[in-house]
Formats: C-alpha cells, structure tokens, sequence
C-alpha cells in the first residue's frame, strides 16, 4: 500500500528567506513607512512608481519567480511570498501582486518567456485584465476579438493604473496589449483599499498581439489566478502581524486607571486568541507558498485554504487593533485604518473566503449543505 500524503519541504523560514526579509523591510521602513504611504492616498498617484523600481532593481523582488534563462533570479515563489508578507506588513502601493505574482505566472504556465525579463527586472509593469475579484477557474469571458484587434470592457482591474502592458485572456487565446495603443482607456475607480487603486478598462478595437491558443490558456489561468491567491495569503498574513503587533506594543504602553491596559485579563484573552489564529494563518500560508514552489498536486487545495483563512484572520486582527486602540485606532492619524482597508478589500479579491471553502470542500468530497426551497 502507497502513501499518497503530499510531501513537502520545510515550512520554516531559511536563511536565504530571512536575509530577503530583512531587506525588504529596510527598504521600506526608509522609503515607504505609513504616514509616508498615508500621504500618498491623498496625492494624484497612489502607485509609489519610485519604492517599485527600488525594489525590483535593487533587491530583485520581481525577478524572483522568473527563471534565470529568461532573466530572472531563479528562486520560487516560496521567496516571492516572502515578499508579500512585507509588502502586506507596510501595505505597500507597488504592483508586485498583479506583476511580478499572476502576471509572471501567467506566462511561466504558458511558457511565454519573451516578456519575462523586463516584468523581472522592472523595467515593464504587467497586468492581467480580469476583475480583481475573479477567484481561480471563474470564467472571464468579456472579450470580443475580431481579427487582431480587442473590444469590450473590463472592471475593477488590480495594478492597471501602472501597467505598460495587459494580458488579454479570452475563451480560447491569450494576448498582449500595450497600455498605450489607440483605443484603450483606463479609468480609476473609487476602491475601499487606496493603497491599491482598481481601474476600468474599456477596450475599442485595440491592437493585439496573440501569445497563445487553446484549452491551455484557460488551465494556466485559472493556475496563476490560483499562484496569486497564495501570495496574496501570504500578504493577509503580513497585514495581520503588523496589527497584532502593533496592538500589542499599545496595551504595553498605554495606562487607564493607573494600571497598564495590557494587565486585564479580558483585553489578554483577545490578544491570545489572536495571536493563535495568526499561528495557524502562518502556517496554512506558508504550506501553499511551499505546494507553489513545489508544484505540488495539493496546491488547489493548499491555496483555497490559505485564502479562506487568511482573509478571516487579517480581517479579525485589524478590527480588533481598531479597537483595542481605543479612540486614537479611529482616527486619520493613526495606521490601522490603512490596515484595516487592505484588510477588507483583500478578503473579496481573487475569491471571497466563503467561495474558497466551497471549492475546498469540493476538493476534499466535503458534501455540502442542501438548501431548503424557497430559502
């Protein structure tokens, strides 16, 4: 008798991991820290073109899941997650999500490496055009090609507002667009998160070029739709430690009553249930970013297990650091807020939690409810 348990790597941090944390982190905390990005929400770009190209020039942080014979560093997305958790702990305005995470992905699953290397070293800011709220295998039909030329209109569309090129995918192919041909318009819509701006785009009769054909474009991108709910796992994992840390700096600071808040054992119970979802939040994002890197057949689940969770939990720590702040967790002034925000847009995006537990249950033969009629 077989074992058919998926194996998998350690899911502890290595060295090479830490040492790519720490740098990202310094980058941030000297060029992106949140008032930093707080201001920024209020001025004309919200995208920081400027921390992106540091941190895909300097640090390489786009070029991590690219191969290196297609000028990438050649690391996996176990690194690149990684990266999101420091981008979720500043919630950082860059593109890396829909660039160096769906975008890159997309590709690698069609092995479509011309485009690879500027997407790597930053130079080239990618987007695939699909609703941010699109969770994988949904369908994304809204296309209408005639010839080599793209009509139709696309909304809610995450890092649009930078890209310099769309990936167009339609029932049967995939193409490319670039974000300033002739009859391309974007609009930036009002979204909850603006540290993460969405964007309208209406295509009338754009030029495009064909990537590839077949069933294998939808397969590879219901995959990178799937890759980006891991990393986005992962980034719901850095908002709430950021929360869950910050709180915990409070209640350790701050007096009511001649005693230190921290010291009642109501307000310590919270924070130890929190600190434990967050433990298994790790846990869970960690185990899809290994099956990512690994390529193994328990990443559909790995993936709607972590989105499911992560999204509960990140949204769970940035409520409770709103309120254990008291009324300065309220205010403009004050970070949370900015948490809270990627908190609740994230939980719809690439799939809402409820839509992951459905398809993980389908992935486990998990039966599901029936409805009575008429409810």
């Amino acid at each position: 008798m077989t074992d058919a348990t998926p194996r998998t790597g350690d899911l502890l941090y290595s060295e090479i991991e830490e040492d790519l944390r720490a740098s990202v982190r310094a980058l941030l905390e000297k060029r992106s820290p949140w008032d930093a990005v707080l201001a920024r929400t209020e001025s004309a770009e919200t995208t920081d073109r400027e921390l992106w190209a540091l941190l895909a020039g300097e640090i390489g942080c786009a070029a991590l899941a690219v191969p290196e014979a297609a000028g990438g560093a050649g690391a996996s997305w176990r690194e690149t997650a990684v990266v999101a958790e420091e981008l979720g702990r500043a919630v950082a305005p860059v593109p890396f999500l829909g660039s160096a995470g769906i975008a890159v992905a997309l590709l690698l699953a069609l092995d479509q490496r011309d485009l690879l290397s500027g997407i790597a070293d930053g130079s080239v800011v990618a987007a695939v055009a699909v609703p941010f709220a699109t969770p994988p295998g949904a369908a994304t039909e809204w296309a209408d090609v005639s010839g080599d030329r793209i009509s139709g209109v696309v909304r809610g569309v995450a890092d649009a507002a930078v890209a310099d090129i769309f990936l167009v995918p339609t029932a049967d192919a995939l193409y490319v667009v670039d974000a300033e041909a002739p009859g391309l318009r974007r609009t930036e819509i009002v979204s909850l998160d603006m540290t993460r701006p969405l964007v309208d785009l209406v295509f009338d009769g754009v030029p495009a070029r064909r990537l590839a054909a077949g069933a294998p474009v939808s397969e590879a991108l219901t995959a990178a739709l799937r890759i980006g709910a891991v990393l986005l796992a992962s980034e719901q994992l850095g908002v709430a430690e950021r929360c869950f840390a910050m709180t915990v700096q409070y209640l350790t600071l701050r007096r009511q009553f001649g005693r230190i808040l921290g010291s009642y054992q109501a307000l310590k119970h919270r924070v130890a249930d929190l600190w434990v979802l967050i433990t298994q939040a790790k846990a869970a994002a960690r185990y899809a970013a290994e099956c990512a890197a690994t390529a193994s057949p328990d990443l559909p689940v790995a993936a709607s297990l972590a989105q499911a969770h992560c999204s509960t939990v990140a949204q769970q720590a940035a409520e409770e650091c709103v309120q254990l702040h008291g009324g300065i967790g309220f205010t403009w002034e004050h970070p949370a807020h900015l948490y809270l925000k990627r908190a609740k847009s994230s939980a719809i995006a690439l799939g809402t939690p409820e839509r992951h537990r459905t398809t993980l249950a389908g992935l486990v033969n998990i039966p599901l409810p029936a409805l009575n009629e008429g409810s």
